[in-house]
């Protein structure tokens, strides 16, 4: 697949390319040169959604807490999470 390079130096990655590696708009391409030739590597922006979803079965009565009892939970949850990692403790459904 070629590609023309562009007045400003911009070259168009194929559509194939992207489907298949995933890439969309607003992701980072990184450069890099190697010997005689360009590596590229696209990484994707960080995320905005809360976290907080994955600690929901921790939390008694399925509301957020306040920001006093935040770090409780928090800890809590780790405390779960890594007791079963580790077969301490069986997995709740």
């Amino acid at each position: 697949m070629a590609a023309k390079v562009g007045t400003k130096g911009q070259v168009v990655v194929e559509k194939e390319i992207r489907d298949r590696l995933g890439i969309k708009p607003g992701w980072m391409a990184i450069q890099r040169l190697v010997d005689d030739h360009v590596e590229l590597y696209f990484v994707p922006p960080e995320h905005n959604r809360s976290l907080m979803g994955g600690l929901k079965k921790y939390i008694k009565g399925g509301e957020v807490p306040s920001d006093e009892d935040w770090h409780e939970v928090k800890e809590r949850a780790w405390t779960i999470a890594a007791e079963e990692k580790m077969g301490v403790r069986e997995r709740q459904p």
